[in-house]
């Protein structure tokens, strides 16, 4: 039986070559490698190395090498085409049926293909030439110059009905070709066919064999209904199983020395996290990730870093990506989320606050876990015995959904020790509170310039911990008992406590978003506005000039002994270098220090 390279390679891309070899060479991971001893010779020091990123093994003691369907061929004697039912059997594949005319589609898939290229040519030069000067201004503004242009294959499809069909016909091309590669369209009633792009800025798409199988076009004109459009299924192009600049990104994942692919939702952003030098970057096709498409994500990495914005429409594009992903979990096999400020995508971010904020952004990724158990548990209050059994039943039905039932077991166990501590708090008093009301900017700002004491270090002692929350491990207590002196900052505060309490684990994108989502995006940006950057320290300095601030502005206020004895206690524990006692008097949550004691207090 002859199988089409389609098939192999959709066959290649369901089989991880680890797991395949894994049954019978005992494998240990080695950075993005597999290492083994020789299934070929007899050796005692590992020369046997399995690659899932490339898809191959490789044996120094023996130079065999090949992928899966080789393996079975060197192993077990079997044909290729033996080998090949085996494996598709296992990725639960239909063999293709018997089709006699398979050599004569290969060779009409060639022609398509080579047309495809004329195409880019066309556009390629088109961009160049007089009539799509506008295109290189919109580029321009977009800040892409001419060698960036040139890097990205971009090109401009002139506004005519029939500037790429006469182009290509005159290069000997036959409409009907041109119609099935999606270069053309054909309309109703037997009229000539014309271009399917027009006034567009082009990008060429490529597959995961480097092929050119498609174009995506943006519009030029406002009055365009379409702003961005896509070429059509064909016996190339397949939207669903293909991502912009995959083959690119798919090579620089090594080099980037990243545990997998970073997403982003459309053409430019990839470009400018490319420039940016993040260039393994990738874009869906204007659509939601498909199965496919996760696929090829983690044949780059374990672990690709899908990237949202911020805002509510962002959190929904996160969610249904979570929701595709999990019947395909499997141990390493993952996904993070990394949520921008709300508003921007990565092309305003690098363009508006530089590389750096966004490197800061991919760092900050959030787990899976993390962001199901934050999705199910603000479903609703958790206030009463029903609702909270409600979220025990959804969580245990979000695991009944992936498919590896090892994976779909830690992930039980991960909710119900998270579900113990958060109905643990609940129990002892520290009860879910309705969102805090944003204090307005104006205040901040009057607060920012006016006389009161201390009012210097509370806009420090503040800032710190929404830049480094994990402060609070040591200096909870003391951050909820510090006076604070003004109605809005102590709001603040109590919504930073309030999401302190309620997760387990607190970093600064998810403080940051719980803060946005609270209603205090405008005293964010204008406390990292007026707070003076403070240079790069190690964990223990920060949190001992943090704690030196916070006793200077406990003394000066006239606090309660015992607080101000309390942070002494602290500061002489970092002095003597007792990090694990002053973490374990840091981590001692005591609900009585956050009743009702004090008003500022949660």
């Amino acid at each position: 039986m002859r199988f089409g390279e389609d098939f192999i390679e959709e066959l290649k891309s369901r089989v991880k070559p680890s797991d395949v070899i894994g049954r019978t060479v005992k494998l240990r991971r080695q950075g993005r490698e597999f290492a083994g001893l020789s299934p070929f010779n007899k050796e005692k020091t590992p020369s046997f190395f399995v690659n899932d990123e490339k898809g191959f093994y490789h044996c120094f003691s023996s130079g065999k090498h090949g992928d899966v369907i080789s393996w079975f061929q060197e192993t077990e004697g079997l044909s290729f085409t033996e080998a090949v039912e085996r494996l598709a059997g296992e990725a639960g594949m239909a063999l293709p049926a018997p089709d006699p005319e398979a050599a004569q589609k290969a060779q009409r898939q060639k022609g398509l293909l080579e047309w495809m290229e004329e195409a880019a040519r066309f556009f390629t030069a088109e961009l160049g030439r007089v009539r799509g000067r506008h295109a290189r201004h919109y580029l321009h503004d977009r800040g892409l110059d001419e060698q960036a242009c040139a890097a990205f294959g971009l090109g401009y499809a002139p506004s005519s009905h029939s500037a790429l069909k006469d182009y290509l016909v005159q290069k000997g091309a036959g409409l009907g070709v041109l119609v099935e590669a999606g270069l053309l369209i054909a309309p109703d009633g037997g009229r000539s066919p014309y271009d399917r792009f027009r006034d567009r800025v082009m990008f060429p798409i490529h597959d995961a064999r480097r092929r050119l199988v498609g174009f995506g076009g943006r519009a030029l004109s406002a009055d365009d209904k379409a702003k961005y459009l896509n070429s059509p299924e064909t016996p190339l192009f397949h939207k669903g199983r293909t991502l912009y600049h995959y083959p690119k990104a798919r090579a620089a994942v090594r080099k980037a020395n990243a545990n997998g692919l970073v997403v982003a939702e459309g053409y430019m952003d990839v470009i400018a996290l490319a420039r940016a030098g993040i260039e393994h970057a990738v874009a869906p096709l204007g659509t939601a990730l498909t199965e496919d498409q996760l696929r090829l994500l983690w044949q780059a990495g374990p672990e690709p870093v899908l990237c949202f914005d911020g805002d509510a429409a962002g959190q929904r594009a996160a969610h249904r990506a979570l929701d595709r992903a999990l019947p395909m979990l499997e141990p390493g096999r993952t996904l993070k989320f990394a949520f921008l400020p709300s508003g921007l995508d990565p092309d305003d971010m690098i363009r508006t606050r530089g590389r750096a904020a966004m490197e800061d952004v991919l760092r900050e990724a959030r787990a899976l876990v993390d962001v199901l158990w934050e999705r199910e548990r603000q479903r609703e209050p958790l206030d009463t015995p029903e609702s909270r059994a409600g979220l025990k039943k959804r969580l245990r039905q979000a695991a009944s959904e992936i498919g590896n039932k090892e994976v779909a077991s830690f992930y039980v166990s991960e909710f119900y020790a998270r579900i113990d501590v958060l109905f643990r708090r609940v129990r002892s008093g520290i009860q879910e509170r309705a969102p805090a009301k944003a204090f307005p900017s104006a205040d901040l700002r009057k607060l920012a310039s006016g006389p009161a004491s201390g009012r210097a270090e509370q806009w420090f002692l503040l800032a710190q911990i929404m830049a480094h929350p994990q402060i609070l491990l040591e200096a909870d207590e003391t951050f909820a008992n510090m006076p604070l002196g003004d109605e809005g900052l102590n709001r603040l505060r109590d919504a930073i406590l309030e999401h302190w309490l309620a997760e387990t684990s607190v970093d600064r994108a998810s403080l940051h978003r719980h803060l946005t989502h609270e209603g205090f995006a405008d005293d964010i940006r204008e406390l990292e506005r007026r707070t003076i950057p403070v240079p790069e320290q190690s964990d223990i300095d920060r949190v001992t000039r943090w704690l030196t601030t916070a006793q200077d502005l406990i003394e000066r206020a006239g606090s309660a002994d015992e607080q101000a004895a309390r942070v002494k206690q602290l500061l002489d524990g970092l002095k003597r270098g007792d990090q694990s006692s002053l973490r374990a008097l840091g981590a001692t949550r005591q609900s009585a220090k956050f009743g009702d004691e004090d008003e500022g207090n949660v």
